[in-house]
């Protein structure tokens, strides 16, 4: 009878958790790291299968990582646990790549807030709405995620957007999103958004500094546009 292979069936120095110990996460292939993330198998497939399924799913890690909790679950061999520890490696690795200590910056010009935030936003695949939270010296407080839309439209409502300010005593605003497209300039959709937000800051006593788009390569500034008037 033809035996099922698993992970244990190779030799011990070939196994990702081990060569992962040993050589370091750099050495892995992202089927070896997501078998890593994954665990195990299931009776009939190993967890190098289900981790190349993903992979053959969705067409590379990038593309896994932009995947719902729904979609990881269609793969047989990956339930609602695995498929939450998946999104949340990916997570923390896009917090990891904000700098350390966001806070110490003091932000003068729209070029630091790219800096801070283009790395986490580089190469997504829908629209990410950010939130740079302000103290009256202009300090970095906090950096909130408000959304996340689709390809050609953000979902962002001045509620939710206000509701983290409000709750970090801010004294301004930097509203941040991406387009996938690599345009940086705004949309209708974006225009509109920013003057309402203005409009809404205004009434609550925040002030909205900026609206930043942000592509891999380019930014467009509403304030150095002079669109914020």
């Amino acid at each position: 009878m033809h035996k099922n292979f698993t992970v244990h069936d190779l030799p011990i120095t070939e196994r990702p958790r081990e060569r992962l110990l040993k050589l370091g996460p750099q050495a892995l292939s992202g089927q070896e790291l997501l078998a890593v993330i994954i665990g195990r198998g299931i009776p009939g497939k190993s967890v190098l299968t289900i981790s190349q399924e993903l992979l053959c799913r969705f067409g590379n890690v990038k593309a896994v990582n932009e995947a719902t909790v729904t979609q990881l679950c269609e793969i047989k061999g990956i339930g609602s646990a695995t498929a939450a520890l998946i999104k949340a490696c990916f997570e923390i690795a896009e917090r990891g790549k904000l700098d350390s200590e966001p806070k110490k910056y003091d932000i003068k010009n729209p070029q630091a807030v790219v800096k801070i935030l283009r790395a986490s936003l580089k190469d997504k695949a829908k629209e990410h709405f950010k939130l740079v939270i302000l103290d009256s010296r202009n300090k970095i407080i906090a950096i909130t995620n408000v959304s996340i839309g689709t390809l050609n439209a953000n979902l962002a409502h001045p509620r939710e957007i206000f509701k983290d300010a409000i709750t970090h005593n801010a004294a301004a605003v930097i509203l941040v999103h991406n387009h996938p497209s690599g345009d940086p300039e705004p949309s209708e959709d974006d225009i509109k958004l920013t003057k309402q937000l203005k409009q809404a800051g205004k009434i609550l006593g925040i002030e909205v500094l900026d609206h930043l788009i942000i592509t891999d390569r380019k930014y467009h500034s509403f304030k150095e546009k002079g669109l914020l008037s």
